[in-house]
């Protein structure tokens, strides 16, 4: 059994979807389910219960995923043990734009010895690495309560509404969400960011419509390419559009009380690292929204 095994049967636990597994881990999907076989007849069970429509794990699978974690975790204590600890590893949310810039240039201040090694991934994969010691810290927005760990607030993100620079509300210097309402949404998975999708379709119901569903996935340029050639909408962090240059699209706020997602900093409840205090002071400069 072999720590790239584990590893790669957490991430595919985690995603439920080979692609998806071996997109994170930046193989192909084939290295990835060639090293679980490998692992399922090294072990004499399957893990997974494979369909054309579904990944599962089976109970041996749900047995072996806490201990696999714990052997990962294991892993990397060892590792730092024998090495000065000279890198901060922060998870990153899409969307933080100037704040994470600034947070990182106080950082790099306040620390001048640690590098800052960034990880993106989607929300819950971000509190596992956390977790199980894999990341020292991570952007969060609106996290949800996990064992062990520690949720500090640092600011409100608002929204901003991106539609087709040509559309006549563009023209407006804010939009109402009603406004919106015969214009399909473009929006990720729930299960991507469930606490942003949640947020924006709850705002659309209690403005008195259904969001018309429009495409569904792909990257945020794909997504404003597309709104740039049609009449789509979709939500876009207010920190990150200024930093956006798409002369098809306007970014519009919404007429209040508008839209917005608190961030926190995840970190370890006990004994974090020296350098998360420092990443915390530098996230306390200037803790206004941007």
């Amino acid at each position: 059994m072999e720590l790239r095994q584990l590893s790669y049967f957490v991430t595919v636990a985690e995603e439920l979807h080979f692609g998806r597994a071996a997109e994170r881990l930046h193989i192909v999907q084939s290295a990835v389910s060639q090293q679980i076989r490998r692992l399922e007849r090294e072990l004499g069970r399957e893990l997974f219960d494979r369909s054309s429509r579904h990944v599962r794990l089976t109970a041996s699978g749900e047995r072996l995923l806490p201990e696999a974690r714990e052997v990962l975790a294991a892993a990397e204590r060892a590792r730092a043990a024998v090495r000065e600890r000279s890198t901060l590893r922060l998870g990153t949310s899409n969307g933080l734009g100037e704040h994470l810039d600034r947070v990182l240039d106080v950082f790099a201040r306040l620390a001048p010895d640690t590098a800052v090694e960034l990880t993106s991934a989607p929300a819950r994969e971000r509190l596992a690495q956390v977790a199980d010691g894999r990341l020292d810290a991570a952007f969060v927005r609106a996290p949800e309560p996990v064992p062990g760990l520690r949720a500090v607030p640092l600011w409100q993100d608002p929204l901003v509404v991106a539609l087709p620079a040509a559309h006549p509300l563009a023209r407006h210097e804010e939009i109402a969400l009603s406004e919106l309402a015969a214009l399909p949404l473009c929006i990720t998975e729930r299960r991507s960011n469930p606490a942003l999708v949640d947020l924006v379709v709850g705002a659309c119901h209690a403005a008195g419509f259904e969001p018309v569903p429009g495409p569904v996935g792909g990257s945020l340029q794909n997504t404003l390419a597309a709104i740039g050639t049609g009449s789509l909408w979709t939500v876009v962090y207010a920190a990150h559009a200024r930093a956006l240059h798409t002369p098809r699209v306007a970014f519009r706020p919404v007429r209040a009380p508008g839209l917005s997602l608190s961030t926190a900093l995840v970190v370890a409840a006990e004994h974090p690292p020296a350098s998360v205090e420092l990443l915390l002071r530098a996230c306390s400069v200037d803790p206004e929204p941007i």
